[in-house]
């Protein structure tokens, strides 16, 4: 054995010195036997399952395990959903992914992507309760993300659930959730973007009340904040609301509050061409189709280059307003240089209409209405001018029947004009009130008798001037007269 040299210390210090010496030459056989006992007590037991999720190797045995727990929010998560074998399994994939609790900003954006491909499944699904039960549990992600993106992801769920068929009231209730939930939160931006969106869903669903209820109160809140880009969007919603109920005036206002909002700003294409197509309709409403089809041909090339649906509704109601004028013959020229690719039941029953107009037939102007009922009279528009339309080419047709008589039965030119004898006495009753033609009805035998047009004599006119000009003397007369009395 080796003798270890000592030194002899004295005092405090000397006690210090040596506790420090001892203390570091034990420490480490210290630790090293700690290690050693908890090495062996720890060898015998179960591995524990960690707090945090294993990152998960694609695997076929994978497929099997990954419904005990959620998935890690990274890309490969998202490439096994992409190669996932059907839809169902896909959409489980993603909300593992969204189940995953990392709050880390590659999980977020991988998050982000996650839910927009699981909005597109369930709406390709047409599963609109789920959408729906999907925005509920977003709510405490949409904590961890800035307001923009919330409101982002918000509205893109809610113009998903948009394009599932019949699901205009599950719109409306989810979009009442939302407005509840932003008020609460006090997300003002998203709040007054959803209740824009809520007020057209209410007027599609004809609660015009409600609708014009919601758009008061948004109108003025939007214009204290100085929003023009969403005042747009309201105004131009007004203008719908208001003419849906009849009111022209109030629409016209409309429209033109949108369109000085807009000359402030860059308004998106498709915005400017939905103004224009509204435009449109109010000019036809006033009966100024010429006008009418320049903004409808604006709101055409506006949608045509954006290949938005609405295109081939402003196409329709150019066709509308040529055969409105009186120029059926343009609508074929129209359809062959422009709408080819918009070829459909549309444009068919505008053509069938053209061609009834253009051969002054009544039997084929109810025969396009019978067989294009969907494209003509469910839509207002188009209805609203059909039926002025046909009651002009009625009467044109009525005028040319019985021009060449003085008394005629009302049975022969209901046969002669192939219509129901009780529409034909109702029309001709109409058109003798509103003085477009001298005659009367004898329902005893059921005759039509027409005068002879009067004729109306000359002397009554030139009276009529005379007496014009004495008052034009009179009045100089007296302005004279005022001048000298002062």
């Amino acid at each position: 054995m080796k003798s270890v040299k000592t030194t002899k210390l004295e005092g405090p210090k000397c006690i210090r010195k040596e506790f420090k010496f001892v203390a570091l030459s034990f420490f480490p056989r210290l630790l090293s036997a700690s290690l050693s006992i908890l090495f062996l007590h720890t060898s015998n037991e179960t591995p524990r399952r960690p707090l945090s999720p294993i990152p998960v190797i694609v695997t076929p045995s994978l497929r099997i395990d990954m419904a005990s727990s959620y998935l890690p929010a990274t890309t490969e998560s998202l490439d096994l959903a992409s190669e996932a074998k059907n839809r169902p399994e896909a959409i489980t994939i993603l909300y593992r992914i969204l189940e995953n609790p990392a709050s880390s900003s590659e999980s977020l954006r991988v998050k982000e992507q996650a839910i927009a491909k699981l909005s597109e499944h369930l709406r390709e699904e047409n599963r609109g309760e789920d959408l729906r039960g999907l925005l509920t549990t977003l709510r405490p992600f949409f904590s961890l993300i800035p307001k923009a993106k919330t409101a982002k992801i918000v509205r893109g769920i809610i113009d998903s659930v948009a394009k599932i068929p019949n699901s205009t009231d599950l719109q409306i209730s989810l979009c009442k959730e939302m407005v509840e939930w932003t008020r609460s939160e006090k997300r003002t931006f998203l709040r007054q973007r959803v209740e824009a969106r809520l007020a057209a869903l209410l007027m599609d669903s004809k609660e015009y009340s409600e609708a014009l209820t919601l758009l008061s109160g948004l109108v003025k809140e939007v214009r204290r904040l100085d929003d023009k880009l969403l005042l747009v969007d309201i105004d131009l919603l007004e203008s719908k609301l208001h003419f849906s109920l009849r009111n022209l005036p109030k629409a016209k206002a409309a429209l033109t509050a949108a369109r000085t909002a807009a000359n402030a700003i860059y308004v998106p294409p498709a915005q400017q061409g939905t103004i224009d197509l509204q435009s449109g309709i109010l000019h036809a409403e006033e009966k100024d189709y010429k006008t009418a089809y320049s903004y409808f041909f604006e709101a055409f090339e506006a949608f045509n280059a954006l290949d938005d649906p609405r295109a081939v509704y402003s196409l329709k109601y150019m066709l509308l307003c040529k055969i409105m004028v009186n120029q059926a013959d343009d609508v074929a020229g129209i359809i062959s240089s422009k709408a080819l690719k918009f070829l459909g039941p549309e444009l068919d029953a505008m053509k069938a209409v053209a061609d009834a107009y253009s051969k002054r037939s009544l039997k084929l102007f109810e025969t396009a209405l019978q067989d294009f009922k969907a494209q003509l009279d469910e839509d207002p528009i188009v209805h609203r001018h059909l039926s002025s339309l046909y009651d002009t080419l009625l009467e044109q047709n009525l005028c040319r029947l019985i021009e060449p008589f003085s008394r005629v039965e009302i049975g022969h030119i209901a046969s002669l004009i192939e219509l129901p004898l009780d529409h034909v006495e109702k029309k001709l009753s109409q058109m003798i009130l509103d003085k477009k033609f001298a005659g009367t009805l004898d329902q005893g035998v059921g005759c039509l008798i027409i005068f002879d047009d009067p004729k109306t004599d000359a002397i009554f006119p030139a009276t009529l001037e005379t007496i014009q000009n004495m008052g034009k003397v009179v009045d100089s007369l007296f302005v004279r007269s005022a001048k000298i009395m002062a």
